[in-house]
């Protein structure tokens, strides 16, 4: 991996934070995880970006919109939590990007401890991970084998000693993503931009977080059909041909 691109350090400072929040059929969460975020009271401004839910949650998202620190985009078909982060990071504004889920799965509380060293510049991207030695974590068995070989692969191609290259919490300063052109509209984004930032020379910080495991039928909506497409998009970029 290429040497990390030098950091200009300065004083601990206040950065506007931009929130983004891909959503698909999450009425029951949507408000919650909002709220949730709000009280934590980082953010500059939450970017919603609905992929056309059809469950109800536009509708909510509707009243949201009328809040001063809420934008929410709304995508004309479905296109994927990819394409959704694509939309929420072309309209963000911030100097840090984060990504938080509109399910009840990641805790907000845990942002202020994961945005701290940007802010020291001490890091410039840092992922939440949940199966560090002191995470707070109960997901199921075989959620833990796929995310691990998953996270092997990655590492593997990109250099990098990840523990959870498929979590949520994922934070940027915003030149690192001004850098990357987006192109996977699924899951396999995850594996694209954790490629395509250590290409760029960046070493990624993981800090523990606390997970609440959310099953199928509770509405967890990844299968194998994209943990094979991670894999695909983990040769494709980690190689360097994307």
């Amino acid at each position: 991996m290429d040497e990390a691109p030098a950091i200009e350090f300065r004083k601990p400072t206040k950065l506007a934070v931009s929130v983004v929040i891909p959503v698909y059929n999450e009425r029951d969460t949507v408000v919650e995880v909002v709220r949730r975020v709000q009280a934590v009271g980082i953010h500059e401004e939450i970017i919603i970006v609905d992929d056309f839910s059809i469950d109800g949650t536009r509708q909510i998202l509707m009243e949201l919109d009328r809040e001063e620190d809420i934008r929410v985009l709304l995508h004309g078909y479905n296109k994927g939590k990819g394409a959704a982060l694509r939309t929420g990071f072309q309209q963000a504004h911030g100097d840090v990007i984060l990504i938080q889920d509109a399910d009840l799965e990641y805790n907000p509380n845990d942002l202020p401890r994961l945005l701290a060293p940007i802010e020291r510049c001490e890091a410039d991207v840092v992922y939440g991970s949940r199966f560090l030695e002191n995470a707070d974590q109960d997901p199921s068995r075989l959620h833990r084998l796929g995310n691990w070989m998953l996270t092997a692969a990655s590492n593997i191609t990109t250099g990098q000693r990840l523990t959870d290259m498929e979590t949520c919490y994922k934070i940027f300063r915003r030149e690192v993503l001004e850098q990357i052109d987006v192109e996977q509209n699924r899951f396999g984004f995850e594996p694209e931009i954790t490629a395509k930032v250590s290409r760029l020379g960046y070493c990624i910080l993981e800090l523990p977080i606390a997970y609440s495991y959310r099953t199928y039928e509770e509405g967890k909506k990844i299968g194998l059909r994209d943990a094979a497409n991670a894999l695909w998009c983990i040769a494709k970029y980690g190689m360097g041909r994307g």
